[in-house]
């Protein structure tokens, strides 16, 4: 069965020309008009989905080839498409993937696999006519470029927009937009990118004005009709979910937020009740069988971490249990004894190790295999994700037990990732579920010890 689901992908030439504004802003002006929006975003993030689920009020997908393969890729699209319309906020520079030879894993490369049209956004603050060369080669650089429409951002003055409209008109492409520079429409930032938007209650607030304000520069009504331009999708089975057998508790607050919902529930498919928690606030966790500790900035909030003792203790203790607990990133940083940012706090103390943190950016994907049994996985899978971070976890004993043998990415220590203690996997790599039987075997695991 074929389904339509009107769609729009929004594409820049670079990181920082304001993609995640604009989309905030397009979602902004086609809900004002009625309709429901469902966003996506491209790539490994986790921070720029928060702004889009703030404006549209639906929790926004990832959409990542290298992570999910192309067969999950669109299952995920397909499947999450509840709305009237989805909006899909690229990654990087439109042609930007895992590599400088190939589209492979970049924007053009979800837009062609979901066959959606692009529109493009051009940076004009330092330019004018010359705005129509770049166009040019982004429209000319793949032989199929999708691109449907252009936004300028940054536009100095009624003339200066004048002067890139009629270097655009050869393109015969439209221009749906034209956004003056303003500071005010500018999002605040860190070092891992913008803020997410739990941080701080008047993020809120802040990302609906600068949307509000932005829609109003925006033709979206052309917009919404070059959405519905599209080729039907096929329709994809969903997998039935599996009686509840387990319940598995995950942190979630200002500290640890990063999460990819269709991991979620994938856990949730498998037979697990989520509960959350926070490792900030909370002085118990709920009754469960394992836990999840994803990403985040425990760095940030590391005095409000150490001075939970309560719950630093409680998580040491169900790990050295042996029950089943998996760590990403932020999680793995705060079951270390302590993390370092100009100030020393203690940290779990399950991992014999400390966490530094430096001015140096760790930016992969990652790519490798599983050499020992963990709570996800036997050995012998492969496995690919990414990693991001700006810290070291130090002092790790030689003889450390690793889960992954990396081929691409940095890992923990040597091209190592994953250690392993009692039944816990702690890692700097963030894996999606759903391209392995992941979420299946920390269910199973969490269940076995529900029976013990």
């Amino acid at each position: 069965m074929e389904l339509k689901i009107p769609r729009i992908v929004l594409a820049g030439t670079s990181s920082g020309v304001g993609k995640t504004s604009i989309a905030s802003a397009i979602i902004y002006g086609m809900k004002k008009r009625g309709y429901s929006v469902q966003p996506f975003k491209v790539g490994p993030d986790y921070i720029d989905p928060s702004y889009l689920s703030s404006i549209s009020g639906n929790d926004t997908r990832n959409l990542d080839v290298w992570l999910m393969g192309k067969t999950e890729l669109y299952k995920s699209f397909v499947n999450n498409s509840n709305s009237n319309i989805s909006v899909i906020e690229g990654v990087m520079g439109y042609y930007d993937g895992f590599s400088g030879d190939s589209n492979y894993s970049s924007t053009h490369h979800v837009a062609s696999i979901l066959k959606t049209p692009v529109v493009l956004v051009l940076d004009a603050s330092k330019t004018a006519r010359s705005i129509a060369a770049i166009a040019l080669g982004y429209t000319k650089f793949h032989k199929n470029s999708r691109i449907c429409g252009f936004i300028l951002n940054k536009i100095g003055s009624k003339k200066h927009v004048e002067l890139c409209r009629q270097a655009l008109v050869p393109l015969k492409i439209p221009l749906l937009g034209s956004i003056p520079q303003n500071s005010d429409l500018r999002m605040d930032s860190r070092h891992l990118g913008l803020i997410p938007v739990t941080e701080q209650k008047q993020l809120k607030e802040k990302i609906k004005k600068i949307a509000r304000e932005i829609s109003d520069f925006l033709d979206i009504e052309k917009i919404i009709k070059i959405s519905k331009n599209t080729s039907p999708v096929l329709e994809i089975k969903q997998d039935v979910p599996k009686k509840t057998k387990t319940t598995i508790a995950v942190a979630l607050d200002n500290s640890f937020n990063f999460y990819y919902q269709d991991n979620l529930e994938a856990l949730r498919r498998e037979g697990a009740k989520i509960k959350f928690f926070s490792p900030i606030s909370d002085s118990k966790i709920p009754n469960c069988d394992g836990l999840y500790i994803g990403g985040g900035f425990p760095e940030v909030l590391a005095s409000s971490l150490e001075k939970n003792q309560k719950m630093r203790k409680l998580i040491k203790k169900y790990a050295e249990m042996c029950m089943p607990v998996y760590a990403e990133c932020g999680g793995l940083m705060y079951l270390t004894r302590s993390i370092s940012n100009g100030k020393k706090h203690r940290m779990v103390g399950l991992i014999d190790a400390d966490t530094n943190m430096t001015k140096k950016m760790t930016l992969n994907y990652t790519k490798g295999t599983v050499c020992d049994m963990c709570v996800i996985s036997n050995p012998s899978n492969n496995i690919r994700g990414h990693e991001f971070h700006f810290s070291e976890v130090n002092s790790v004993s030689n003889d450390s037990k690793f889960a992954y043998n990396l081929e691409i990415g940095k890992g923990i220590k040597n091209k190592k990732d994953g250690l392993i203690l009692y039944e816990t996997l702690a890692s700097y790599g963030h894996l999606y579920f759903d391209s392995s039987n992941y979420a299946k075997r920390f269910v199973e695991n969490c269940s076995k010890f529900s029976r013990r």
